[in-house]
């Protein structure tokens, strides 16, 4: 094929010039004219065009601005949608995508480290901190279960903390974790409890009354009789007590309650604080180390009331 040859630059502006104007023109001549005249027609008012403005625009160039402008030549047509083309999209738009994507990168790693930090590392430790748990957990029936055994010669204490052992072992070797948990709760309460030394002693200062007196409603014609009384330990502290109350069946931890009493004692209570205003045989009961129960004085009774 033989090359074409250059077209000098000044004839390359005027005829992309003529296409221009032609472009403005066209749809007028186009209106007026049949498709075969519409050529001549065009050049001709192209030459009077140019001429109205002083320009002399050889002819060659206008027929070639005709030819061209039915190429679409100087008309930029957009590259067709394709791959090619979205990775150039994807190229030039670089410096707004890269911002979102550097700020929605920067998100994610603060959310992982702050998942990892708040959620997964916490739990990671406290599946170990159980995991150790449950494997020292023969060990730790063992040692309590001696330490209740060092506490108590009262074989049925001693039964009673086997059975928790053996409830405990079967536990674990079922998987049964809270049951094994629970075992070893109820082995430390009772090693706490056998541990436990106070005083029941009676109550006589101002502000909390000696002794009160309940009508039942289940026997309207009786009449309870009830000391308030406290734990005091051996260094003087008052105690806290679970006491269940007869009145509601509810179990309550209080630092006083009422424990019922004989009318004897009641009244010999009753009198000596008469006397002088202080209750001179202030101890209802002893609870003694290797003990569950308090050994009261005579006359105490079971029953008990927390509110009055």
């Amino acid at each position: 094929m033989a090359a074409q040859p250059d077209t000098p630059l000044d004839d390359l502006m005027m005829a992309m010039d003529v296409v221009d104007t032609l472009r403005h023109e066209e749809g007028q001549v186009a209106r007026e004219l049949k498709a075969d005249e519409r050529d001549a027609a065009m050049v001709e008012r192209l030459r009077n065009v140019y001429a109205a403005q002083g320009i002399d625009v050889p002819d060659h160039i206008l027929k070639a601005g005709v030819e061209d402008l039915k190429r679409d030549r100087f008309v930029y047509s957009p590259p067709a949608a394709g791959f090619q083309r979205t990775l150039a999209m994807v190229y030039i738009t670089r410096s707004i995508w890269s911002k979102w994507l550097a700020g929605l990168a920067a998100v994610l790693i603060v959310a992982t480290t702050a998942w990892y930090m708040l959620i997964t590392l916490p739990a990671q430790r406290s599946e170990a901190a159980l995991a150790e748990r449950l494997e020292k957990m023969p060990q730790t029936y063992s040692e309590l279960f001696q330490r209740i055994d060092d506490l108590t010669g009262n074989s049925a204490i001693e039964a009673d903390a086997q059975r928790l052992v053996d409830d405990g072992t079967i536990a674990l070797s079922d998987g049964k974790t809270d049951a094994a948990f629970k075992a070893e709760a109820d082995l430390r309460d009772l090693a706490s409890r056998l541990a436990e030394v106070f005083d029941v002693q009676i109550i006589s200062r101002e502000g909390v009354p000696t002794g009160i007196t309940r009508i039942p409603d289940a026997n309207q014609d009786a009449e309870n009789h009830y000391i308030v009384v406290e734990a005091v330990d051996p260094d003087g502290n008052i105690l806290e007590r679970d006491i269940v109350s007869e009145e509601n069946g509810e179990t309550v931890r209080v630092n006083k309650w009422a424990q019922r009493v004989s009318d004897t004692i009641y009244t010999a209570v009753r009198r000596d604080k008469v006397d002088d205003g202080i209750v001179q045989k202030g101890t209802l009961g002893q609870k003694q180390r290797g003990e569950l129960d308090i050994t009261w004085r005579s006359g105490v009774q079971n029953g008990a009331i927390t509110e009055w």
